[in-house]
């Protein structure tokens, strides 16, 4: 896995980071103004996914650089994981579960596989 720890990696994991957090309030974070009018929560949401998007590009190129497609939707995947668990616990009190944490684990060995085989 010595392609996740070179500069271009390790920006875009910082970048997805920050793009996830902005998902997450988009796609999630209306929920928390269930009384709003649906258009409102929309319009929010879509302005939410311009700054995800702002990073979400710049990361996906920069990674392009580093690893292949694939490597960069698995990895995706995970951060946006922990970005949700933090977010969820952070903004809905929900807590980690047993079946959350296993279904974690295996998103993990998906990473493991992903670059296994892949010299780097």
């Amino acid at each position: 896995m010595g392609a996740l720890t070179s500069p271009s990696a390790l920006r875009f994991l910082a970048l997805l980071t920050v793009s996830n957090v902005f998902m997450n309030l988009a796609w999630y974070g209306h929920l928390k103004f269930k009384g709003s009018p649906l258009w409102i929560v929309i319009l929010a949401s879509w302005g939410l996914a311009f700054f995800e998007y702002c990073f979400q590009v710049p990361g996906n190129r920069i990674g392009s650089g580093v690893m292949s497609v694939f490597q960069l939707k698995i990895l995706q995947e995970c951060i946006t994981l922990v970005v949700f668990v933090i977010f969820a616990w952070l903004a809905f009190d929900e807590r980690l579960r047993w079946n959350h944490a296993a279904a974690f684990a295996c998103l993990l060995a998906a990473v493991a596989f992903t670059f296994a085989g892949r010299p780097g």
